[in-house]
């Protein structure tokens, strides 16, 4: 889903505002207009547009650290081809798995944004783990991962520790009424993990098979990487 343009910069504003509040070096650097992306960007995810929600959370001037709960990181524009070996887990998805951009990096899962179809505006996440194959929604957009990770300030389970200076998560199941999965965490409670799979309209039949579909998407980038050098 693609957020209105006042509710994403409001729930943006609104998680810098609980992060520095909680003891996070953030200043408010003001806001920058939505820009536009590099031209490679389009020929490297196979798109013709990108959506405003994501060029203007790109163009805004965040510290250069980690900002994000557990040590997160906004990620910049990719550069060339090469963006897409991030994309390597993403088995099963109910879009092409080429229409996604790389957005959050944590310690142990990368989220991405979905840049076109039904499915454009929403946040994926990917276990970083070999053989994790749980391709899942983290959010249904950008607005509402942030709104999340605010709520996660203020129940206390994304909590500043002064000695790393991060922000990082801490005991998530105190905090019921909060969805585990717009968290970077890993691994999920399984029996939650495949129900939100099903919901989401990940093929479950593929996630059974993972190894097999994994080296398959490999090949898959493999071959798009290199046309893309042609």
């Amino acid at each position: 889903m693609l957020d209105d343009m006042g509710v994403l910069r409001d729930a943006v504003r609104g998680y810098r505002l609980a992060a520095t509040s909680a003891g996070l070096d953030w200043p408010d650097y003001g806001e920058s207009p939505a820009g536009q992306p590099p031209e490679v960007v389009y020929r490297i995810f196979g798109v013709e547009r990108i959506a405003e929600q994501l060029t203007w959370l790109q163009a805004q001037p965040w510290p250069d650290r980690q900002v994000l709960p557990d040590v997160g990181w906004r990620m910049p524009w990719p550069e060339d081809e090469d963006a897409l070996h991030y994309l390597g887990l993403s088995i099963g998805t109910p879009f092409p798995w080429r229409h996604q951009l790389p957005l959050f990096f944590f310690d142990v899962v990368l989220y991405t944004f979905v840049l076109a179809g039904e499915h454009e505006g929403e946040i994926w996440r990917y276990e970083i783990s070999p053989d994790a194959w749980d391709s899942v929604r983290a959010a249904t957009s950008l607005a509402t991962l942030f709104d999340q990770w605010t709520r996660g300030i203020a129940a206390g389970v994304v909590v500043y520790d002064e000695q790393s200076k991060w922000l990082l998560v801490r005991d998530l199941g105190s905090a019921p009424d909060l969805d585990p999965l717009a968290f970077p965490i890993a691994p999920v409670e399984e029996t939650l993990l495949r129900a939100r799979q099903r919901e989401c309209g990940v093929d479950m039949a593929i996630v059974e098979d993972g190894f097999t579909y994994t080296e398959e998407l490999s090949d898959a980038i493999d071959a798009v990487k290199a046309s893309l050098r042609r």
